[in-house]
């Protein structure tokens, strides 16, 4: 599993970027970690990170004794140069690639990823939309039948060969998220039902809603 983690803060207001934030007594990340670590315990973890941030990741880990076992790269310019990066340290058949503030994966979900995955090549996690949507153009706006659109999560999941050989061949870096990059090279992406709890912690309201969720959990 990749963890992509060079989220600056920006959104959240902080002057420390968002993945080192505390949820619950403990940054962010860890908590994500500890989520892939309880999934898989022998499945190889692999922490994509600024490099100048690697030091205080380092100093974190042992101030809150921080023992999941990973290994560390280097972030990029991008989070396609960095996915990129992180894929250079990942071994196996099947790779998943998961944002580091998106601490709440489902088991479930994440087992039905990898399983559609290994048989159809690439599986995102996804769910529907609840609001309404409206389409912009130039001078106008229409609505839009919002049962034909999804919100995509992750972990998003692929065969090795598949995911590595696309981010090898991509023409550019300018992809949304791994599913865009993969369809580029042809490849059909499967939709899994994902789960509500896996927010993706960018505001000072999210990390409002990730302290309920925990404290839910713990009762």
């Amino acid at each position: 599993m990749v963890i992509v983690a060079g989220g600056s803060g920006t959104r959240m207001g902080a002057g420390l970027p968002k993945q080192f934030l505390e949820l619950n007594g403990k940054p962010i990340l860890m908590h994500t970690l500890k989520c892939m670590h309880e999934f898989d315990a022998g499945m190889q973890l692999v922490l994509v990170l600024p490099a100048d941030e690697i030091p205080f990741w380092k100093d974190l880990t042992k101030k809150h004794g921080f023992t999941v076992e990973l290994e560390l790269a280097n972030g990029g310019n991008t989070r396609f140069l960095s996915v990129k990066n992180g894929l250079e340290k990942v071994d196996g058949d099947l790779i998943g690639v998961h944002d580091g503030v998106r601490p709440f994966p489902a088991m479930d979900v994440m087992k039905n990823c990898f399983e559609m995955a290994l048989v159809h090549g690439a599986a995102v996690p996804t769910l529907p939309v609840i609001q309404s949507l409206r389409q912009l153009d130039d001078s106008s706006s229409k609505a839009v039948n919002r049962d034909f659109y999804r919100v995509v999560q992750t972990p998003q999941c692929f065969q090795s060969k598949i995911l590595k050989t696309a981010y090898n061949n991509a023409a550019g870096q300018d992809f949304s998220d791994d599913a865009t990059v993969v369809e580029a090279l042809g490849t059909d992406v499967q939709l899994v039902e994902g789960n509500s709890e896996n927010i993706k912690i960018t505001n000072p309201m999210d990390l409002q809603l990730a302290e309920l969720i925990i404290a839910r959990r713990n009762n």
